[in-house]
Formats: C-alpha cells, sequence, structure tokens
C-alpha cells in the first residue's frame, strides 16, 4: 500500500488543532458522565456527532460514576459488545442493553 502524500506544514498544523479539539471535547463529555451533568442515554442519542460517534463504549462506560475498567468490561462481555465497539458502530439492541443495565441502578 502505497504512503499518503506528506502533509504540508499548514496541513500538519490544521490536523494537530483539529485532533487537539477532539480530545478536549471527549475529555469534557467524559467529565460530564462522571459528574452527572449528562447521562448515557444522551450520549447515545449523539452518536451522530463526529465526537461521540469516535468514542470507544469502554471508555465512556468506565466514565460513568461507580464504574471501572474491570466492571466495564464485564458489562460489555455480557452485553456481547466488542472491546473494540465505538459508540457509532452500537446496534439498536446493544444500545437498549446498555441502556437497561444502566436503568436498574
Amino acid at each position: 500500500m502505497p504512503l499518503p502524500p506528506p502533509l504540508s506544514d499548514e496541513q500538519r498544523k490544521d490536523a494537530l488543532q483539529k485532533a487537539a479539539a477532539a480530545r478536549k471535547k471527549r475529555a469534557e463529555l467524559k467529565e460530564q458522565l462522571k459528574s452527572g451533568r449528562t447521562t448515557l442515554k444522551e450520549l447515545l442519542d449523539r452518536t451522530r456527532d463526529e465526537v461521540v460517534g469516535k468514542m470507544k463504549v469502554s471508555t465512556v462506560l468506565e466514565s460513568l460514576p461507580g464504574v471501572g475498567r474491570v466492571r466495564a468490561r464485564k458489562i460489555m462481555e455480557r452485553l456481547d459488545i466488542s472491546d473494540s465497539r465505538r459508540m457509532r458502530g452500537l446496534g439498536a439492541k446493544q444500545k437498549e442493553h446498555l441502556l437497561d443495565e444502566f436503568a436498574r441502578r
């Protein structure tokens, strides 16, 4: 597979700024989840948003209050959600099962 052409300094700068903005937005969303200012349902409804859609499901679950890395992995395993799944890639049934799981808490 041929390598893409090298980026110009301007293109590289733009790409770095875009990546930094996405990281900041993801961090803000995780903090909102942790503090309870936003809910899992609200995030699941926003999967068309570029930043939300590209977030890993495991990272989102780990950001919920009372859910750590181990519990998030167990929940995903039980609900048959791949470790590498991103929010945009969740099916309707998977979203429904996640919401049911956290409605019980």
